[in-house]
């Protein structure tokens, strides 16, 4: 039987630590998006501010709804945001040669985003439904094969590496809480391995294979390396302290495209150095052990690979992305958590970290 609990309940169990962990990495996203869009400074920082206030009022409303409700309609979730995937294939809009966006007037919706979540539920849903006693074996990873397969083709036909990129990993983050057997993660990633070359053959766009091979030989291809070049040489000018705010030579001279959506953190390293680096992956940090410690004390496999879902959202894109600027990894197009530009994504991490909230509440109820 589901508890349902007042206001005044939920507001005494909320995990507050997570709310201010929350609320810090969204400040100091703010603050770097007021650096970096000096052209359009008002209108992209009142959109933001826009969405992050619609992210907060999400985070709170999906805390105060018991997440085994949640879990009643995660299929129902799944096939609306297939359906969604597949309708902008159709009808998206077009840019730069892609198809992943709605065009929604002033602002656009990139359905893949929310994905993430709607397949962290789904996974989430299908394990706990179906618990094993001596651990999953291939036989029982195809249904949750079938469920991050078909987003991940969709999301790859878009083109759009970067996402599709990261629910396969949020896919293998989940599936950590599935009890696999040694045999089945060895075959699992012997299919990941036979699965590289058609992808880089038959799924992967010449532009995106491009971006791979400059990143191991940058002479090959210098105006596509250009770009994380210009973004390593920002993160080490900006040395122990930094330059001050608004006073790096990224923002007054534009040598980055895409400073506040793909290379925020270029942006933060070069205006705050190695201290503020610090506080942004401390925050992060915090964030993501957090996320793991409710997951820890979860009453049920659905709450534990939800927070285990949410967690590895914020750990892969934040690893890529700093990745992307450092050189470590080729530039995918994967967002900076609640630090770049950006409606839709925004709005995926406050849902899923709501999500945790909801758990969190909800260790000790029933």
């Amino acid at each position: 039987m589901l508890k349902v609990f007042s206001w005044r309940k939920l507001v005494f169990r909320f995990d507050w630590t997570l709310v201010l962990g929350t609320l810090v990495v969204v400040f100091l996203g703010l603050v770097n998006l007021w650096g970096s869009v000096k052209d359009q400074q008002y209108l992209l920082f009142a959109r933001q501010l826009s969405w992050v206030g619609l992210g907060l009022v999400l985070f709170f409303v999906i805390a105060s709804i018991d997440y085994r409700i949640i879990a009643r309609y995660a299929y129902v979730l799944y096939g609306g945001g297939a359906l969604l995937l597949v309708a902008v294939l159709l009808a998206g809009k077009m840019v730069a040669g892609a198809r992943r966006w709605f065009d929604l007037g002033p602002s656009h919706f990139q359905p893949s985003e929310i994905m993430k979540v709607v397949v962290i539920l789904a996974l989430g849903k299908y394990l706990n439904d179906t618990p094993v006693l001596e651990g999953r074996t291939l036989r029982h990873l195809a249904m949750p094969v079938v469920i991050v397969g078909v987003p991940f083709l969709l999301i790859a036909a878009q083109p759009d590496l970067g996402t599709a990129m990261m629910v396969a990993l949020i896919f293998l983050s989940v599936m950590i809480t599935a009890r696999l057997r040694v045999k089945t993660m060895l075959g699992l990633a012997a299919l990941a391995l036979l699965a590289a070359a058609p992808i880089w053959e038959y799924v992967l766009h010449d532009y995106q294979r491009s971006r791979v091979l400059a990143f191991i030989n940058p002479a090959l291809d210098p105006a596509t390396a250009w770009q994380p070049r210009q973004a390593m040489n920002a993160v080490g000018s900006g040395r122990f302290i930094g330059k001050g705010f608004l006073e790096g030579n990224q923002i007054r001279l534009r040598n980055l495209p895409a400073l506040w959506t793909d290379f925020p953190f270029a942006v933060w390293a070069e205006e705050w150095g190695f201290l503020g680096c610090l506080v942004m992956l401390g925050a992060y940090t915090f964030l993501i052990m957090r996320a793991l410690r409710v997951a820890s004390e979860a009453r049920d496999r659905f709450g534990a690979a939800v927070c285990v879902g949410a967690a590895a959202i914020m750990f892969w894109q934040v690893t890529v992305n700093i990745g992307m600027v450092t050189g470590v990894l080729p530039v995918v197009g994967v967002t900076l958590p609640l630090v770049s530009y950006g409606g839709s994504s925004i709005l995926t991490v406050l849902v899923s970290l709501g999500l945790v909230m909801n758990v969190s509440v909800r260790r000790y109820a029933y």
